[in-house]
């Protein structure tokens, strides 16, 4: 397959997502969802009453107030505020912006990784497929939050850091996946082709046979985009993901906790509730795009 053709089928891959996207009404409402929250979280700094985290601008005789309520300098707290007198709308927007850039940060890395790892492994075989994969195998056999854990707890607290222990864990997805779609491109009649050409390998892997494993993988990317989010926000929520300096909504889930007993439920609901259609809407998103590329998974 030419480099010609493999941008044909690329194209003709992205007319088929559009075209199933506009033909599905519950993935063009998560369409929706996502980009209405990823706007939003980009332009958080433009469009939110305040900074939550800059200290000047709160005050804790605004603590705790409930939704629609006034605040000591007249301010209308349309999701109320926190403990600390934060607007909860501000802090929540804020947040979100910390979760996309820990999620694309932490894919854009452990793909790259385990891409590069899963196409070297199935297509030499060998020695260097039984390493990669073993090594695969038992990563795969720890939980995926017991690995931050441990990783946080050597490394520290800090948005770096939880990039890297999101990296350790998830580029084995990439890895598999995209070893075992090595392993049935190679065996096509066009691989043989390129091999009798004597095209050298690295032009085979990352010219002819990359491109035909991009469904498969862009599936994997999308999950573990949510995923990553999840994971940064339980981490945080434990106390062991980024300092309380920072926003996070799994910080912000936790500094509720102890109040909703107390009934003042929308310091931990409303960025709950925020997290929970991210991480639904990028989950719809994946959903549709493997039913594209797998037809028999619908």
């Amino acid at each position: 397959m030419s480099a010609q053709t493999a941008t044909q089928a690329t194209k003709s891959r992205l007319a088929l997502i559009g075209q199933s996207f506009r033909s599905s009404v519950v993935s063009m409402a998560a369409l929706v969802v996502f980009l209405a929250i990823a706007v939003a979280s980009i332009l958080a700094p433009q469009i939110a009453p305040q900074d939550p985290y800059d200290l000047a601008q709160l005050s804790l005789l605004d603590s705790r107030l409930p939704p629609g309520a006034s605040g000591a300098d007249g301010d209308i707290y349309i999701l109320g505020t926190d403990n600390q007198g934060r607007d909860m709308l501000s802090a929540i927007l804020y947040g979100l912006r910390i979760s996309f850039l820990v999620g694309l940060s932490s894919i854009v890395v452990s793909g790259l990784i385990g891409i590069a790892l899963g196409l070297w492994a199935g297509y030499r075989g060998g020695l260097v497929d039984t390493v990669i994969m073993r090594i695969v195998d038992i990563q795969l056999s720890v939980p995926a939050i017991l690995v931050g854990l441990i990783l946080l707890a050597v490394l520290g607290r800090g948005i770096d850091k939880i990039v890297i222990a999101l990296v350790a864990v998830q580029w084995v997805y990439f890895a598999r996946t995209s070893r075992g779609s090595v392993l049935a491109e190679k065996k096509k009649e066009y691989i043989q082709a390129c091999r009798v050409l004597r095209f050298g390998h690295l032009r085979i892997m990352f010219r002819h046979i990359l491109p035909n494993i991009i469904g498969p993988v862009s599936v994997v990317a999308t999950i573990e985009f949510a995923t990553a989010i999840a994971l940064e926000a339980t981490l945080s929520f434990l106390g062991v993901g980024l300092p309380i300096t920072e926003p996070s909504l799994g910080l912000l889930i936790s500094n509720g906790f102890a109040y909703l007993l107390n009934g003042e439920y929308w310091v931990s609901i409303y960025p709950g509730l925020a997290l929970l259609l991210l991480v639904f809407s990028i989950n719809l998103l994946g959903d549709n795009l493997r039913e594209i590329f797998d037809p028999r998974s619908a």
